[in-house]
């Protein structure tokens, strides 16, 4: 299968390489320059750069013959209009779409994409399975794509506490998916503040989770 995927991200590196590694033929599109070069040293010729939202960018790098195409930006607004683009305009048969804020996730169906998959939802089900509250833990291993889903509680003395979660600057082997606070559950910005007491869940590499541990926790690179 030829397999289009629109956005750079974590998610969009592992799902590329997990889907070479299968035997498909792979092309993810990245429209930031700096972190084009980056994927392009792991990736080679299965990367380009490009904006998968543009219509041009799609038919340079042949949408129109794809059996299926991808769309994990950050952007529920990119997300959706990759899927509508492709689906209308180049007929693909496929369509998937990560959908950042749950509420949206009616709003992709009503407008016509083949399958969405809400990352806030998934770890909500987890969080509703009644998780012991422990300082870090592993909720599941990702194996094939080298991740970690963790569960994080923001002690008083932390340094990341009345910080945003832009301020903290994680590498992007962090992924902050949900935040939970109290009865409310937060699904995070850059703009979010960290309080006392919240439950970050998280995907993360091994390298990941040290950098979470030494932002939120105070801890060394590679303290037990």
């Amino acid at each position: 299968m030829y397999i289009m995927i629109g956005g750079g991200g974590q998610v969009g590196y592992y799902l590329a390489k997990g889907l070479h590694h299968e035997g498909h033929e792979v092309l993810l599109l990245e429209k930031n320059s700096e972190r084009y070069r980056e994927l392009q040293g792991q990736l080679g010729s299965s990367v380009a750069r490009g904006d998968a939202c543009e219509v041009r960018v799609l038919e340079e790098f042949g949408c129109a013959r794809a059996d299926a195409i991808v769309a994990v930006t950050g952007e529920d607004e990119d997300n959706l209009v990759i899927c509508q683009v492709a689906k209308i305009r180049f007929k693909v048969p496929r369509t998937i779409a990560r959908v950042n804020n749950p509420r949206n996730n009616v709003l992709f169906v009503k407008l016509g994409v083949d399958r969405t998959v809400s990352p806030t939802d998934t770890i909500l089900h987890i969080v509703e399975s009644e998780i012991p509250h422990h300082n870090l833990v592993p909720l599941m291993e990702l194996t094939r794509a080298g991740l970690n889903l963790v569960e994080l509680t923001v002690p008083e003395d932390s340094p990341a506490v009345s910080r945003t979660l832009q301020d903290l600057k994680l590498p992007r082997s962090v992924n902050v998916a949900l935040i939970a606070r109290g009865d409310e559950n937060i699904t995070p910005s850059g703009e979010t503040t960290i309080e006392p007491e919240d439950r970050i869940f998280a995907l993360v590499t091994p390298e990941g989770e040290s950098a979470l541990r030494e932002t939120i926790l105070g801890e060394a690179v590679g303290a037990s």
